[in-house]
C-alpha cells in the first residue's frame, strides 16, 4: 500500500527528550500525584512548597489548585499572587513565567512547544510563553506557543491565542482577535 522508505534516522522515530529528562519528569509526576493531588483546595502554599523542591521559581502568595498538571516545574516562574485554576495545563518545554496579579482559570492551557509541519524532520519547537501582570485566561482558553500575554489583557473563554496580546485589551475566538479595550485601573490610582 504505502512504499516509504523508512531508516533508523527517522525523524518520526528518535525520541525528543533525553532518559534523564524524562526520569526527572516522572518522579516529579509521582511527587505531585503523592504529595499534592488529593491535597484540599487551602493548601495552595503547601503545593508551591512542593513545587519551589523541584526547582519552580514561585512568588508569595499563589493559588495552585491540585488538579493542575505542569509539566516542568523547573521551567516555571511565578510572581506574587498568582492563580493557577482546577484542571489547568501548563506545558512549558520552552519556559513559562506568569506575572504579579495573573489569573488561568479552569481548564486553560498553555502549550510551549509545537513541531516544524512544514519540515522532513518534523523538528521539535520549544517557545517560552510569557503572561505579564494582570492579565486573565479565563476558563478552557488555549495559549500556544511563544505568545506574549501583554499586561492586563484577557483571552475570553475558550479562546485561541495565536499572535501577541495588547496591553489592557480583551480577545476572544480562534484565533483570538481584539474585542474591546480594557479598563487600565491602575491608571486611574
Amino acid at each position: 500500500m504505502f512504499s516509504h522508505n523508512i531508516n533508523s534516522t527517522d525523524a518520526y522515530k528518535r525520541p525528543i527528550f533525553s532518559s534523564k529528562n524524562k526520569i526527572k519528569r516522572l518522579l516529579w509526576q509521582i511527587c505531585w500525584f503523592i504529595f499534592c493531588r488529593w491535597t484540599p483546595a487551602p493548601l495552595h502554599g503547601w503545593r508551591a512548597k512542593v513545587l519551589r523542591l523541584f526547582g519552580a521559581k514561585i512568588g508569595n502568595t499563589n493559588f495552585i489548585y491540585s488538579n493542575c498538571k505542569i509539566w516542568a516545574p523547573w521551567l516555571l516562574e511565578t510572581e506574587d499572587v498568582v492563580t493557577i485554576g482546577r484542571g489547568v495545563e501548563i506545558y512549558n518545554p520552552g519556559g513559562v513565567f506568569l506575572g504579579h496579579h495573573a489569573i488561568l482559570s479552569q481548564d486553560a492551557y498553555v502549550c510551549g512547544a509545537t513541531h516544524d509541519y512544514n519540515s522532513i524532520e518534523f523538528t521539535y519547537l520549544m517557545k517560552k510563553i510569557v503572561i505579564e501582570p494582570y492579565v486573565w485566561i479565563c476558563a478552557k482558553a488555549i495559549v500556544l506557543p511563544g505568545v506574549q500575554c501583554n499586561e492586563g489583557s484577557i483571552l475570553a473563554a475558550g479562546s485561541i491565542a495565536t499572535k501577541n496580546m495588547n496591553r489592557w485589551m480583551v480577545y476572544g475566538g480562534n484565533p483570538a482577535k481584539p474585542i474591546k479595550q480594557r479598563v487600565n485601573f491602575l491608571k486611574s490610582n
